[in-house]
């Protein structure tokens, strides 16, 4: 199997790497009182060494009481934080590596009394939770501009300690997609309405960490169309209604879009091979990030899900040749093996550690 086009440069604006790999963001929470250790920092330097081509972070809680649900996510605020992740990004340049943090907000996915702020109600869109029960009451307008203005520090603190650029988490029913989605947001002043309207909240953030960072540092937004607990749900049930959506999120100033979907290798619309990342990267001509249980088996013939199939390799690889999308993101085989791309890369495929439960209850 010729794996060489996972191994070619890629450069969009000023973010350069040596290939297609892209390490996909994962929980983790190792990191007491919100605060990234020595342990972490190894643990990305490792990935760098095992030759991903982009690390994108665990989520990484912005400055607000409800941003997250546990006291052991990560902040990226704070001096003991920014000087933590500074620390990973010095362990990661070192070793060659390229990463981004996970700019993050759980908003309703957080419930009430969840550390580590107990005492912080969690806030959204319509104060509905993802099962569309009234939790909290709607954010006020004051509490959206704080929300906008905690991420555009974030996005300015890390471009400061030397991150590459950031990723804003979009995706999963979190609260920027707690805006896009219809179930979660029922306003009826602008930032509510029909799928459009609906990303006003998320251009309003993408429009402020641009200013903040300026014109050449890149921000990736992930998206997604399922969500925590619904998997079957959608933001676009159409390429036009898909269209709608992402347009104005690409003229805010997104550089790449990162198209979370649970098996790349589904056809996101009827009539077309294309997943959501090559209809993303075909409607707004942007960079895409596919990804979906592309982690491979020890034989390079799978994945560590069950359901995939033998050619499915062989497929990613052929669009990816094609251009159908730009980077591959591989998330749970690399919590087991962080020598994954080199494996893959020298043809050591029978070297590979294959993912287990195990390997999550350890930063290896």
């Amino acid at each position: 199997m010729n794996t060489d086009v996972l191994f070619t440069p890629f450069q969009a604006g000023s973010l350069s790497l040596n290939n297609r790999i892209v390490m996909a963001p994962m929980t983790r929470v190792f990191s007491p009182d919100g605060v990234a250790g020595s342990d972490v920092a190894a643990y990305y330097r490792r990935r760098a060494e095992g030759g991903v081509g982009l690390i994108i972070t665990e989520g990484t809680a912005i400055n607000h009481p409800s941003a997250v649900s546990h006291q052991n996510i990560p902040n990226i605020h704070g001096e003991a934080a920014l000087a933590g992740w500074a620390n990973v990004v010095a362990e990661v340049h070192a070793a060659g590596g390229k990463i981004i943090p996970q700019l993050w907000h759980v908003g309703m996915a957080r419930t009430i009394g969840q550390l580590p702020n107990a005492e912080a109600l969690p806030i959204g869109p319509s104060g509905l939770n993802l099962a569309g029960e009234q939790v909290t009451e709607p954010m006020t307008q004051q509490e959206i501009d704080g929300i906008v203005a905690a991420f555009a520090q974030a996005a300015a603190d890390a471009k400061k300690i030397g991150f590459d650029g950031i990723e804003l988490h979009g995706a999963h029913g979190y609260l920027i997609d707690q805006f896009f989605w219809e179930k979660t947001n029922k306003r009826t002043d602008e930032y509510g309405g029909d799928l459009e309207a609906r990303t006003t909240f998320a251009v309003e953030v993408i429009d402020a960490c641009r200013r903040a960072v300026g014109p050449d540092f890149p921000i990736v937004l992930r998206f997604s169309q399922w969500k925590s607990g619904d998997y079957s749900a959608k933001l676009a049930r159409t390429p036009e209604e898909l269209a709608r959506f992402l347009t104005p999120l690409s003229n805010a100033g997104v550089d790449i879009f990162h198209c979370s979907t649970r098996r790349f290798w589904l056809p996101e619309f009827e009539g077309s091979e294309l997943n959501l990342a090559g209809w993303t990267k075909k409607i707004t001509g942007k960079p895409t990030i596919t990804v979906g249980s592309v982690g491979l088996n020890s034989e390079f013939t799978g994945s560590v899900t069950e359901q995939n199939e033998e050619d499915n390799i062989d497929r990613l690889l052929e669009r990816l040749e094609k251009a159908e999308f730009d980077l591959v993101a591989v998330g749970r085989a690399l919590i087991s093996d962080p020598a994954w791309p080199a494996k893959v890369q020298s043809g050591r495929t029978e070297e590979i550690i294959p993912f287990t439960s195990e390997a999550t209850r350890t930063l290896s």
